[in-house]
């Protein structure tokens, strides 16, 4: 099994700030100009009949959001890419330890850290910083926080003992210590319950009195955690064929990837889906689950789907982080009615991860999951060089920042269009051999 991490990418000389925004019912009128570099614009849908607005920025890769007990607006922050300790080797690239995970809270129109240095780590070859995925409360002192990893479980090791806390579900307490609840990726080590090779990363948690549910993105299962940190299979996620055409073959199924949780009016829990590669547009499900039974669709047609929440009303909101195959094009939110209709409230997101609806009837959505940063001391690239890179996603765009350690020159005898066919073939490749099927020492294949 295999996941992506939504993961925020660093890329050179462009600095982009994310930010949380909140969704406002009502509104018209133009809007005004963003207030700064990177900050999502605050303004009005005229369409949607909704208005847009930053609550929070600043925020290290905003992920999941929830409401305290006391009222507060609160979000986990996967991180940045410092590096501060040893790497383990994983299926694609090393995660190598950060610790730059935290939780910021939002109370009384005050922003502030409440906890940090939480359990992060930064995989330069994927550009990906996985660390604090989601946090759920369920009374004051009782944050339920899910702590990724993106990888085989036994990888954890080759951290020593920074290891602590990857791959798990945590408590936090109001002073910001911590402390594991449950080792999610262990059982994913030992049950496999969706098959394939192993790969854990929990994402999204679910706190209810007595129990935590928490989806693994990696190994496509709903768990269940007990209040004595057991942890047991609710439902595993079928996978998702690909239809013959541009990306069939190679690509002839996608992992479903189980994403955002929450409970619905009926009382059942519904899972989104982000779906994996190639995250064709339409691909992801919303799935209803009641334990003791296989997972029905709910709804589908979706394309990559990060997090969903249900308003007052029974309306089911829904963040696609982006719009195109492999990451491309904007992000949205969407509401699907009671009656199954469907409103783009918003289509121009960048990467958005998490959605909660408040006590106010706002809907909240962290924006800008993925974050690009300054990048110093750049030598072996100058301007006019012709280039090629394979990831990470955006090339449809006319110009973009990457980071320099990720372009390979084209020589003068190579044109633009077979450079990006060659790179093509090595990302195909790269893919079989090492996430498909990852070879191992004395198999003999046809390739």
């Amino acid at each position: 099994m295999h996941t992506h991490s939504l993961s925020p990418k660093r890329a050179a000389r462009c600095a982009v700030i994310p930010g949380l925004l909140a969704i406002l019912a009502g509104g018209c009128g133009d809007a005004p100009d963003p207030t700064g570099p990177g900050l999502a614009e605050a303004r009005t849908l005229v369409a949607a009949s909704a208005s847009e607005s930053v609550v929070m920025s600043n925020l290290n890769a905003p992920k999941g959001l929830d409401f305290g007990p006391e009222g507060a607006l609160y979000v986990v922050e996967t991180g940045t890419s410092t590096v501060t300790g040893p790497c383990a080797t994983v299926a694609r690239g090393a995660n190598c330890y950060s610790g730059t995970g935290s939780i910021s809270r939002l109370w009384r129109g005050g922003q502030e850290r409440v906890a940090t240095g939480l359990p992060s780590v930064y995989n330069a070859a994927t550009f990906d910083i996985v660390g604090p995925e989601d946090i759920s409360f369920q009374g004051r002192g009782n944050a339920a926080v899910t702590i990724g990893w993106g990888g085989s479980p036994a990888a954890r090791s080759q951290l020593g003992a920074l290891a602590r806390g990857f791959g798990s579900l945590i408590q936090v307490q109001p002073s910001g210590g911590w402390r594991v609840v449950a080792d999610v990726s262990a059982f994913e080590a030992a049950e496999n319950p969706a098959g394939g090779f192993l790969d854990s990363n929990p994402y999204a948690v679910l706190a209810e009195a007595g129990r935590r549910y928490v989806t693994d993105a990696g190994g496509n299962a709903l768990l269940e955690v007990a209040a004595d940190g057991a942890v047991s299979l609710v439902a595993v996620f079928p996978p998702v064929p690909v239809p013959a055409g541009p990306f069939n073959p190679p690509f002839v199924a996608s992992e479903p990837v189980p994403t955002g949780i929450t409970r619905g009016p009926d009382g059942a829990l519904y899972v989104a889906t982000l779906t994996g590669a190639p995250f064709l547009p339409g691909a992801a499900s919303i799935y209803r689950v009641v334990p003791g039974s296989a997972p029905e669709v709910f709804a589908t047609g979706f394309t990559q789907v990060t997090d969903i929440a249900f308003g007052p009303d029974g309306s089911l909101y829904v963040v696609q982080y982006a719009s195109a195959p492999f990451f491309g094009g904007p992000g949205s939110l969407i509401r699907v009615a009671p009656d199954g209709s469907r409103t783009t409230i918003t289509a121009s997101l960048f990467h958005p991860t998490g959605v909660v609806v408040g006590p106010d009837g706002a809907v909240y959505v962290s924006n800008k999951g993925n974050v690009e940063a300054v990048g110093e001391g750049v030598t072996d690239v100058a301007v006019g060089d012709r280039v090629t890179y394979a990831g990470p996603p955006g090339s449809y765009a006319e110009e973009r920042n990457i980071p320099a350690g990720r372009v390979a020159p084209i020589p003068d005898d190579v044109s633009y269009e077979v450079a990006a066919a060659i790179t093509l073939k090595g990302i195909t490749a790269y893919y079989l051999i090492f996430q498909t099927w990852p070879l191992k020492a004395g198999e003999t294949i046809l390739f």
